[in-house]
Order: structure tokens, then C-alpha cells, then sequence
């Protein structure tokens, strides 16, 4: 165990930036961070000149949460003390988790579940008899 959950900016090597509440955790001979709701956040100007953040999570196609970055994959990171963006931060994560609250989980009571050889030779057998 390393230190505290921060919040901060990082800078990958492949180029994304995102912001998250960051835990260092020491793993063998290496050291790896615990990225909770990663965000990119986009800068937004409205037609009057004002400036504001969209934030959106880091990957589109997961409902994962929490996510593991090995040290070697970033090129900085920044602590960020920021009030305003922690803040903003914070009220995207609670919007996140009421989002994925009121998806519905599922379960069997909504159809069968099958791994994909199953489905596939039911798929065939339908498909030879027809």
C-alpha cells in the first residue's frame, strides 16, 4: 500500500488524456494505478465565447468501473487540487452510477443465457432442419 486515493490528470503515452481518483498500489517490482471512472474531458465553447468541460468515460463500450494502468503506459501525471474540477468530477461519477443503477441486470427470468458454442450448434441444428 502506497498512498491515499488522489485525484489527478494523466497523460498516456498513446496520447489520451483523462482524469480519475487515482490509487498507487505497489505490485512485485512495479508500480501500477487503480483508476476509478476514468474520464476525457473536452473543453466546450458556446456561441457567447464561454468556456466550459464536457466529461465522457474514458472507454465507450464497458461498464467497468475501475481500471488497471501499469506506470510504464504514462507519460505525466498531475495531482489536481482543483475544487472546481474535483467537483465537476464527482457530480459526473454520481451521474454515472444512477445511470448504471437504473439499467436493469441481466438475468435468466429474461430469456436463456448461452456461451457462444451452445447458441451457435442450436443455431446449426435449427438451420439443417429448415
Amino acid at each position: 500500500m502506497m498512498e491515499e486515493d488522489f485525484y489527478a490528470t494523466l497523460k498516456l503515452k498513446t496520447g489520451e488524456e483523462i482524469f480519475a481518483k487515482v490509487s498507487a498500489e505497489e505490485l512485485e517490482d512495479k508500480t501500477i494505478l487503480l483508476l476509478s471512472y476514468p474520464a476525457t474531458i473536452s473543453e466546450v465553447k458556446t456561441r457567447m465565447g464561454i468556456y466550459g468541460y464536457k466529461l465522457e468515460p474514458w472507454l465507450k463500450t464497458t461498464s467497468e468501473d475501475m481500471f488497471i494502468l501499469n506506470m510504464d503506459d504514462i507519460l505525466t501525471m498531475s495531482e489536481s487540487s482543483d475544487i472546481e474540477m474535483i467537483s465537476m468530477y464527482q457530480s459526473y461519477v454520481r451521474q454515472y452510477q444512477k445511470i448504471k443503477g437504473s439499467q436493469p441486470q441481466i438475468s435468466r427470468k429474461m430469456g436463456y443465457i448461452a456461451n457462444i458454442n451452445d447458441a451457435k450448434e442450436i443455431l446449426e441444428k435449427i438451420f439443417k432442419s429448415s
